[in-house]
């Protein structure tokens, strides 16, 4: 069941239509809830279930209060992860990337997020999502060439893993970044 929400979550990520990747999403949560009643005690299974959940969340961007709920939902299945399997890599990135993101009254902490977003990179080298994040970060705080650096570094990784679930996100941020550093320079 871990493995099937994993792959759902990365089939719905390469997906371009809507409905087939909230299909692919709800069914990678229904894996993911299985199992984690099968066994709560499962950091992969915790985590299948924050991959999914968090991706339905991303479908369309928008603020609701089911998102809200759903937001709560999706870091306790985080932490839970967390708790679990402590240097969960995967997991350790997502924290980060959400340190990096939120607003400070919703818990955010650039400085921390970035230290594990380091981390996970130098422990993971081919880490593509916590150099994304990164980069993202390192830019908002004026750091543009380093932020391009580490999203150019991570398309290369992407297409090196050739990750088709990571390559488009891979070159629209470079593609940000590179328009953000040329409106600096």
């Amino acid at each position: 069941m871990i493995d099937a929400a994993m792959r759902e979550c990365e089939l719905g990520r390469i997906a371009q239509d809507r409905s087939v990747r909230i299909g692919h999403f709800e069914r990678g949560q229904a894996f993911g809830e299985q199992a984690v009643a099968a066994d709560d005690q499962s950091a992969a299974a915790h985590f299948g279930l924050f991959c999914n959940l968090g991706e339905l969340m991303r479908i369309d961007g928008e603020v609701t209060m089911t998102s809200v709920m759903g937001f709560s939902r999706m870091m306790r299945e985080l932490d839970r992860t967390l708790e679990l399997a402590p240097d969960h890599l995967d997991a350790l990135s997502a924290k980060g990337t959400f340190l990096v993101r939120l607003p400070v009254l919703l818990g955010g902490d650039t400085d921390k997020g970035e230290r594990l977003l380091h981390y996970v990179i130098q422990r993971a080298p081919r880490a593509v999502n916590a150099r994304l994040s990164l980069a993202k970060s390192l830019c908002s705080r004026g750091h543009h060439r380093d932020a391009i650096a580490l999203a150019a570094e991570a398309l290369h990784i992407a297409r090196m893993q050739q990750r088709e679930d990571l390559i488009p996100e891979a070159t629209r941020v470079v593609a940000q970044l590179r328009v953000n550093g040329d409106k600096i320079n």
